[in-house]
């Protein structure tokens, strides 16, 4: 009898390459959601799954653009995941972006949707 692979249904680093490689394409200066970016990639429900594979960006080859992600408000969700707490903010501030009390006040206006804009 042929022994079943253990591996998982999804396949999680395909995914977080598939994150990656939308996450690149986030022009300079603008900023996109966890959910944009699911939805984009056919995954509406795993915005989550998004922000994890974001936080293991450090891990991948390449430069990833993660801290023009944010949550659907414009809050800095996972500023926590850049080495210290002010890191995300003063990358987009290095963007002009203005941020304050963790949030992207021109969030709407700079918002880039990656399933209308790719």
């Amino acid at each position: 009898m042929e022994r079943r692979s253990s591996a998982p249904v999804t396949d999680n680093e395909g995914f977080f390459n598939r994150v990656y490689d939308v996450t690149r394409m986030i022009p300079r200066g603008r900023i996109t959601s966890y959910g944009a970016i699911a939805r984009y990639l056919g995954t509406a429900g795993s915005a989550r799954m998004v922000g994890w594979a974001l936080n293991s960006s450090h891990h991948s080859h390449g430069f990833i653009p993660a801290h023009r992600v944010v949550n659907r408000n414009g809050l800095l969700t996972g500023k926590r995941h850049f080495g210290n707490s002010s890191t995300m903010q003063q990358l987009l501030e290095n963007e002009g972006f203005t941020v304050t009390d963790d949030k992207v006040l021109e969030f709407r206006e700079r918002f880039w949707d990656p399933s209308v804009e790719l």
